[in-house]
Formats: structure tokens, sequence, C-alpha cells
């Protein structure tokens, strides 16, 4: 089993930036892919970005392509989502989960999810 806790969320202006944080505990953190969601109000559930276990791949929506940076630490156990320049389209509850499986855009492959944090961006 794996517990992903997210942090780093809040509410700032366009064109600001976050990072968010992704802690996690119960299994070898290196040994899970990690990737981040979001889900927008009314809409669906949406792939923002994946890494790979040693962190050396990476993925990205085409929507925060060079705004948004995925890293990972695997000696503390925590990955990490920058988003800079961030837009009001942005505002939503971005998830962390991990998976088994290689980094995927596909949610239905991860296993494990956080409880979501709320990122709020106004213009």
């Amino acid at each position: 089993q794996v517990q992903l806790v997210e942090s780093g969320g809040g509410l700032v202006q366009a064109g600001g930036s976050l990072r968010l944080s992704c802690a996690a505990s119960g299994r070898t953190f290196s040994s899970i892919a990690m990737g981040w969601f979001r889900r927008a109000p009314g809409k669906e559930r949406e792939f923002v970005a994946a890494i790979s276990r040693s962190g050396d791949i990476a993925y990205y929506a085409d929507s925060v392509k060079g705004r948004f940076t995925i890293s990972r630490d695997n000696a503390l156990n925590t990955g990490h989502l920058q988003m800079n320049s961030l837009k009001p389209e942005d505002t939503a509850v971005y998830y962390c989960a991990g998976t088994l499986n290689s980094p995927a855009r596909i949610a239905e492959l991860y296993g494990y999810w956080g409880q979501g944090t709320q990122v709020t961006v106004s213009s």
C-alpha cells in the first residue's frame, strides 16, 4: 500500500507560481511512478504530468507544457509539481497519484491517490 498526501495548494493571481508537494509513505517510493491529475469544477478529471520511478522520464499535458515541471526526490519520498505562469483555467483540485506500472496519462492505471489540494488562480 502507498499513502499519498498533497500539499502546497492555495490562491494565486494569474501569472503567479505555486509548488505542489506529494509526500509518500507505506512503500518504497522509488518503486512507483507518479502522476498529477486535476479536476476543475464541472469537468472531467484530466492528466497533468507524470514521471518515471527514477525521475529521468516525464510527460506533460499540452495545456501545461513549458509552464509546469514535475520532479521527485526518492531519498525524501516526495514528489513535486512546480507550476509557473498560472492561468485562471488552471483552477482545479490537483491530485497526486502513484502506479506500479510505467508512468501514464490514463488515470485508471493509477492505483494510489491522494486526497487532493485546491489550486485557485484569480484573473
